[in-house]
């Protein structure tokens, strides 16, 4: 919508030339009231430019008053269609294209629902929504500026649009080339600021006048909250928030009705309970399966049915790990029928990739499975699919596919399952759980003697760092809100995670730098869920933007966080190293190269340091096993208080 001719008192260029042009003004002096003559002036601020009589005027005169807006402001009434939807934070990084509703949604809209959270860089504000997402259920909204902005946020979105996380942006912008501001306004505007993210965000609209913006922001909402769900984005004219409301505007704000999410097809859903009911040996597979707590409940209620062994491949919190029926990805060897629920890769749960160097590095595919295994998939993922980015990953053929929500299939499974045990097949399914029950068991066993290994070690093992840290707070209503860093799953392993918020999952896009801004969003939601967030942080991936630290300790956000201080970006490392073995450099050398490029050391960094000159309590580097129990319980002590705390633990490097 094109801006009206701005007034010569408001031209903003003009003010900025005048405000700028202020400065040096020796020997133009006035006196200041009660002073007396004799007394010389107070020293001038430095300028950039040359004194003169209009510079003087400029920065020692009273300011012009400005003309006020007459009627309703149109980010006035942006704000009331935000606030219709419950939208309790706002994380975003301040910027002048969107000033004009930061500054309706602190004035008008009183700091209050939804309430702007400062944060020093885009990608930490996304990141604080798609981790606040995962542990409240309800999205956030994040603005940005313009082109450099978005950009900025352009890694956050791509980890929230992999994982499936509902979040919106709002980009201002600076649409009319007639009347926006020269020089920066202008690198920072463009025709479509949405075409940066359109390959991974879910919908996107560029509203031109107030009503179209209350109907884009609703639908906005709609579409990111239905599954599957994922992140969409609005550019928003900077003209267009500024200007009042025109008499032919409305104002009316849409109603938000939830959309049903899709439901898998009856006879699919009919087929694959005849395939599971009659199979030797069925084993569920679950990825992103449970949307909720109900979810969790509905899929024990199938694996109990079938007494069928469950993967949980970790991008939420599926099934307990508590449960007998719970096991490893190995377990897909024997099975007959296996039914995908919402995964990123069903190719590679029944098939291996081996990279052995050779064929130009192409490495090696063999099939996981037997040749006449069933497949079964439920995946919301296929109804929104996009071409460009490959996070649909390799095609699998399947047996019996469905485009559908899992969580919201899950029902008429179940009783189409009931439906399809025969009364002659129940003993065998008995019998089948017996020996999972004590399958469970010996894998138990186990996993808690390699956990055992290296326990006195210094550098700490990750076993040690994680099952200290358990110990701590397992009588806590605990939430591990993020674990950056490869610490061979042993939470995951060893932890009894039984509730819902216990695990949020990871990046989705596996993007370095989401687990710090996450982890504080999350940290978020659960202090107003009364629970205790803990995360387990990796040295690499604070450092992208450790800004967000700050953003906790000025919102009080109780978070404590351990870190996986690795010293290395140790996959990295050993990537290297294995090329450098298929290529025999090291053989021929005698030299090790792979901490070129891959070790964060020389010098070492002091994250203690570092978080403590943003307002946290830390403390370290920690290197004796012995003091990292009572080091964690210090600590725990601290965030119960209210404040965030961050432990350098000196680690093992997985």
């Amino acid at each position: 919508m094109p801006r009206k001719p701005k007034s010569p008192a408001t031209d903003r260029r003009k003010f900025l030339t005048g405000f700028v042009a202020a400065g040096a003004a020796a020997g133009v002096a006035t006196v200041a009231p009660g002073a007396r003559a004799a007394d010389p002036p107070p020293p001038a601020p430095p300028s950039a430019l040359p004194p003169s009589g209009k510079t003087a005027e400029a920065e020692t005169g009273t300011p012009k008053e400005l003309p006020r807006v007459q009627g309703v402001p149109g980010s006035d009434f942006m704000v009331d269609v935000i606030k219709s939807l419950g939208i309790k934070y706002l994380p975003a990084n301040c910027a002048s294209s969107y000033r004009a509703l930061h500054e309706s949604l602190i004035n008008y809209g009183g700091n209050k629902m939804p309430e702007f959270l400062s944060c020093m860089h885009e990608e930490s504000a996304v990141g604080m929504a798609h981790g606040y997402f995962k542990a409240s259920g309800k999205p956030l909204l994040t603005l940005c500026h313009g082109t450099v902005g978005l950009q900025h946020a352009s890694m956050g979105l791509y980890n929230a649009w992999c994982d499936r996380v509902p979040l919106i942006i709002i980009g201002g912008n600076d649409l009319d080339a007639a009347h926006r501001p020269p020089g920066v306004p202008t690198f920072h505007s463009a025709q479509d600021i949405n075409a940066l993210v359109r390959d991974f965000t879910k919908w996107d609209d560029t509203p031109v006048s107030l009503d179209h913006f209350a109907q884009s922001f609703v639908r906005a909402y709609k579409i990111s909250m239905t599954p599957p769900y994922g992140p969409v984005a609005i550019s928003l004219d900077a003209g267009l928030q500024q200007e009042p409301m025109k008499k032919h505007e409305q104002g009316v704000v849409p109603r938000y009705v939830p959309t049903s999410p899709p439901q898998g097809d009856t006879g699919a859903v009919k087929e694959a309970a005849r395939l599971l009911a009659a199979a030797q040996n069925p084993v569920i597979v679950v990825d992103r399966a449970a949307r909720t707590a109900n979810g969790m409940t509905l899929l024990v209620q199938l694996a109990e049915l079938l007494q069928a062994k469950v993967i949980d491949q970790g991008s939420r919190m599926n099934f307990p790990r508590t449960h007998y029926l719970s096991a490893q990805p190995g377990a897909v060897s024997n099975a007959d029928v296996i039914i995908g629920m919402e995964l990123s890769d069903f190719w590679a749960t029944v098939n291996s990739f081996t990279d052995n160097g050779e064929h130009g590095g192409i490495g090696e595919n063999s099939t996981r499975i037997k040749k006449e295994t069933k497949l079964i998939s439920i995946s919301s993922v296929e109804l929104n699919t996009k071409a460009n980015y490959q996070d649909f990953q390799r095609f699998q053929v399947i047996d019996v596919p469905m485009a559908a929500d899992a969580e919201a299939t899950l029902p008429a499974l179940i009783e189409a399952v009931k439906s399809a045990i025969q009364n002659d097949r129940k003993d065998a399914i008995a019998k089948r759980g017996e020996a999972q029950k004590k399958a469970y068991a010996e894998d138990l066993v186990r996993t808690r003697q390699a956990a055992a290994i290296a326990w006195d070690a210094s550098p700490i093992s990750t076993a040690r760092l994680c099952m200290e840290l358990y110990g701590q707070i397992k009588d806590l209503d605990w939430s591990l809100v993020a674990s950056e860093g490869n610490v061979s799953n042993w939470p995951n392993r060893l932890w009894p995670m039984e509730k819902y918020h216990q695990w949020l999952g990871r990046s989705g896009g596996y993007g370095v730098g989401y687990g710090a801004p996450a982890s504080v969003g999350a940290a978020l939601a659960n202090r107003d869920l009364g629970r205790f967030s803990v995360s387990i942080q990796s040295d690499g991936d604070l450092m992208y933007a450790p800004g967000v630290l700050w953003t906790a300790a000025r919102h009080k956000i109780p978070l404590l966080s351990v870190m996986h201080n690795n010293r290395s970006w140790h996959q990295e490392a050993m990537h290297v190293q294995r090329v450098a073995n298929f290529r025999n450099r090291v053989t021929n050398t005698g030299n090790d190269y792979g901490p070129i490029g891959t070790s964060i050391q020389n010098p070492d960094i002091e994250y203690h340091k570092l978080a403590e000159s943003m307002g946290w309590w830390a403390r370290g580097p920690i290197k004796d096993p012995a003091k990292l129990g009572p080091a964690i319980k210090e600590a725990i002590a601290v965030v119960k208080s209210g404040q965030p705390a961050l432990l350098n633990v000196w680690t093992q490097p997985r």
